[in-house]
């Protein structure tokens, strides 16, 4: 029995403030690792700064690039225009709009047949991609491919090449 006039003990309530502290500590440990996050590499910045290899007297090529490639965010953008069952005219005119680009390694590729309907426009953008190593092996061995629709007349494609940086 408790005595008179006393009130019974109530159990303690949550306060917010007492995780503050702890709540500052945690967004300030998260910017450091943003920070950090944010940092180039130092290695590859002072791989950067040495010069580059350059031809030699006998003129032969420098050596390739050591590391790893990675791929050019900027796409190549070229256009064809074929009927779809004429496959040697679309070898011939992704030879031509490629020729500038010859001697580089396509990354992927993405092909946006155009038609007015969009299971023709896909379908042209597929006979476009197959016939990609055809024109250029070198250029498009093991290159990922993707078809896509976009509207407009019918028998013409528009291409996106991502090339490897190197």
């Amino acid at each position: 029995m408790r005595p008179p006039g006393r009130r019974p003990a109530r159990p303690r309530r949550f306060n917010a403030l007492h995780l503050a502290g702890w709540l500052f500590a945690d967004l300030l440990l998260v910017l450091a690792l943003v920070a950090m996050g944010d940092q180039g590499d130092p290695v590859k910045a002072a791989e950067g700064k040495r010069p580059g290899p350059s031809a030699s007297a006998d003129g032969t090529s420098p050596a390739k690039p050591k590391g790893p490639r990675a791929v050019n965010r900027k796409p190549v953008r070229v256009s064809i225009a074929a009927a779809r069952g004429d496959g040697a005219r679309i070898v011939r005119q992704l030879r031509a709009v490629t020729a500038k680009h010859r001697g580089r390694q396509a990354a992927f590729v993405l092909t946006f047949g155009r038609h007015g309907e969009p299971g023709a426009g896909g379908d042209y953008a597929h006979r476009v991609n197959s016939l990609l190593t055809k024109a250029r092996p070198g250029m498009f061995k093991g290159a990922t491919t993707r078809d896509f629709w976009k509207g407009g007349a019918a028998g013409s494609a528009d291409l996106e090449i991502y090339f490897y940086t190197y």
